[in-house]
């Protein structure tokens, strides 16, 4: 389909900087199957908006702290790096000792460019050093430092080795020292408060480096109420990776390069939706993450049913698509001509979605990653 399809006019004033007072206090735009049939209703009013005994999917990934900031070792100038997926575990030697390390694929920022066996060492309370092993020339699809335009220095990815000289053990030292990746058009640094709202309730699998957004609104009472409504919930593994934020630049999507992202349906989750078929209760993904990795599972010889599965997706989702496994959405308001805006509009029809975000922007709705939510039946 064309980009220019998926534009819209959104005030800056209406991007969310901050997450709102609380979890369930978010505003959620409900799209009725009806045309033109809106309700305006809060989080908290969910439960009583899906169906009873539906099966809810979310996506338990774990957004890593992945903006780490130190400085030469040589030199003490700053440097910042950006933890773009882990490759390996590794050992350094040092002073006659065998320390655990972990091999990285990073992009970085400096004032001049960082030399192949140039260690970092990271700012905060953890012992943290990052060795610069090799680098690429570009940046391999991935956006720079989480913002579309690229840093002025470093300008590739690269590998990075990361250990403690004090032999801590890595994720706990990157858990101490790195800060929270929020996303570029959030323009501001990092606070404490991110470090819980950034995160869902559920997450358990460390490897993001996006949240996924719309399950940043669910809260353990919230999740009790689907239960006390007969639904279940399952869960999905995908890393939303920064290629997440990587910007539609073809006048076409079908020749976009869209980016992998790791995944993972357990076979628990695909019992879990054979059952909801055989009961005829329907699947609710919490977030755009959570369809992709559904639909990359689809069963091909069960429509309706997916397999358990472990991978990469590569799942461009747009108008003309056809779903095998969601029935409804629960989704954040996306940017213009993203390919998450088209996943939406291919779920409920662009035009329906297009006209939901013109509401939502004369109501004064919250948008992108700390904004808002809407929720969409499938269109049939």
């Amino acid at each position: 389909m064309r980009r220019d399809l998926l534009a819209y006019d959104l005030p800056p004033e209406l991007i969310a900087a901050h997450p709102s007072p609380d979890r369930e206090s978010a505003r959620l735009l409900v799209v009725d199957d009806a045309p033109g049939r809106l309700e305006h209703a809060f989080i908290r009013d969910l439960a009583d908006r899906l169906p009873e005994g539906a099966l809810v999917v979310v996506n338990d990934t774990r957004v890593l702290p992945a903006r780490l900031l130190g400085r030469k070792a040589s030199s003490g100038g700053k440097v910042e790096i950006f933890l773009v997926r882990k490759v390996a575990d590794a050992y350094v030697d040092r002073s006659g000792e065998r320390l655990p390390a972990e091999r990285w694929r990073a992009l970085g920022r400096s004032s001049k460019p960082l030399r192949e066996g140039a260690e970092i060492t990271i700012d905060g309370p953890a012992s943290l050093v990052a060795r610069i092993e090799g680098r690429d020339g570009g940046f391999g699809g991935a956006a720079p430092l989480a913002g579309a335009k690229p840093p002025s220095g470093e300008r590739g990815l690269f590998d990075v080795v990361l250990f403690s000289p004090e032999g801590r053990s890595v994720p706990d030292a990157v858990e101490a020292a790195g800060h929270i990746p929020l996303p570029p058009y959030i323009r501001r640094d990092d606070d404490a408060t991110d470090r819980a709202r950034y995160q869902t309730v559920y997450a358990r699998e460390p490897g993001a480096v996006a949240a996924p957004t719309a399950g940043l609104h669910l809260t353990e009472p919230l999740i009790e109420r689907f239960s006390a409504r007969g639904m279940e919930l399952a869960r999905v593994t995908l890393h939303v990776g920064l290629g997440t934020f990587q910007p539609v630049t073809v006048s076409d999507l079908d020749d976009h390069p869209m980016h992998a992202e790791a995944y993972r349906v357990p076979p628990e989750t695909a019992d879990a939706v054979a059952r909801a078929r055989q009961k005829g209760r329907e699947i609710v993904a919490i977030g755009t993450t959570s369809v992709r990795a559904l639909e990359s599972a689809a069963d091909p010889t069960r429509e309706g049913h997916v397999v358990a599965r472990e991978g990469e997706t590569r799942l461009l989702i747009q108008p003309g698509y056809r779903f095998r496994v969601v029935d409804r959405l629960l989704t954040n308001f996306h940017l213009p001509e993203s390919t998450l805006l088209a996943l939406v509009g291919a779920f409920a029809g662009l035009p329906r979605v297009l006209e939901s975000y013109r509401v939502a922007i004369e109501e004064r709705y919250r948008f992108y990653s700390y904004g808002d939510a809407m929720l969409l039946r499938r269109q049939r």
